[in-house]
């Protein structure tokens, strides 16, 4: 039951802890779902209709669900990428939606990272030959991996997350810098000599190419069959940026061709990525489950982030990390407090 005396009602869904629950119970009454099912769908609805707030990660909001929703004023969503938001219709009705940028930045380099050296050095395919009982001789040539220290590494999209990975690169690997960016940026080439180049001329000179760009209409594709076959054979492709930003049936046809050594993929066209997929049984793709971000310890941040900006917002302050602030506040004729 709805507690009247609390001005707000608040939606939380997915990776909220108790304090942070407890938190927003202290200013709303709030309803919290831990997963969206056909089960429990219409209760979901039937709370989204009179709440001002809604809270949570990996967010399926429409615009026939914004129809359904009249009071709503604040998203906060528990992540940095918001392009599965209709920010459009969200910005026409006057709706603040925050994300959670920056705290994530560190984890999700290392993830990064992690595929990198994974792909070089080929640990997972070569673990799972000792685990299968095939280790029966010393290693030959036909098992070495590539070394990482010295390569280029050439960064799409040098935001906080890329500019993370080049600093790995070149500071713990001696790793020449390229990148892609709508703008120079200084402060990257003057501490780790990188250097920007065109996107058609970082795929040809890079030796690990890493996606780090936010998912949208200009980036959708961005690797597409022409891109793949820019780059060297001998090159690794990492993607820690959304999956559509690849075009994944020109990538599974680039390996089966040796247009790629290898690939390194966070993230997928289709998630959960199907048992069947081809890059499954492909020995020189990693794969893992859309794990950018996934630490106790980043995820907890992300949460708060997101509840701090939620209430903030409700008392009509400014929020932290806000991606639509302008449309809010010009609607909601909202002073900073």
């Amino acid at each position: 039951m709805a507690d009247n005396t609390k001005p707000w009602r608040i939606v939380a869904v997915r990776r909220l802890s108790k304090p942070q629950l407890d938190t927003l119970s202290e200013i709303a009454d709030v309803s919290y779902f831990e997963d969206i099912t056909t089960t429990n769908r219409a209760d979901f609805m039937s709370a989204l209709a009179t709440a001002h707030g809604l809270i949570g990660g990996k967010l399926e909001l429409t615009e026939a669900m914004l129809a359904e929703a009249p009071l709503l004023q604040v998203v906060a969503t528990i992540s940095v990428g918001y392009d599965h938001l209709p920010l459009e219709a969200l910005s026409q009705r006057g709706i603040l939606v925050c994300n959670t940028p920056d705290v994530l930045t560190e984890t999700t380099a290392d993830t990064a990272f992690a595929l990198i050296m994974a792909t070089q050095r080929r640990l997972v395919e070569l673990s799972n030959m000792v685990r299968e009982g095939h280790w029966s001789a010393h290693i030959s040539s036909a098992h070495f991996g590539t070394d990482v220290h010295g390569k280029t590494l050439g960064i799409v999209g040098a935001g906080r997350i890329g500019a993370a990975i080049a600093k790995r690169g070149a500071l713990g690997f001696s790793m020449p810098i390229l990148y892609t960016a709508g703008t120079s940026k200084p402060a990257l080439e003057q501490e780790l000599g990188a250097q920007r180049r065109s996107l058609e001329a970082l795929l040809s000179e890079a030796d690990i190419v890493c996606l780090s760009v936010p998912y949208n209409d200009d980036t959708h594709h961005l690797i597409n069959a022409a891109a793949l076959a820019g780059m060297k054979p001998t090159a690794a492709l990492v993607n820690i940026a959304r999956g559509k930003v690849v075009d994944e049936d020109a990538l599974i046809q680039a390996l089966r061709r040796g247009q790629l050594r290898a690939a390194g993929l966070d993230v997928f066209s289709q998630e959960p990525l199907q048992a069947d997929s081809p890059l499954t049984a492909m020995h020189n793709v990693v794969v893992t489950p859309h794990i950018g971000s996934a630490t106790h310890e980043t995820r907890d941040a992300m949460a708060q982030l997101a509840v701090d900006n939620l209430v903030q917002a409700l008392a009509g302050k400014g929020p932290r990390t806000p991606v639509n602030e302008r449309h809010w506040r010009r609607t909601n004729n909202t002073q900073e407090g």
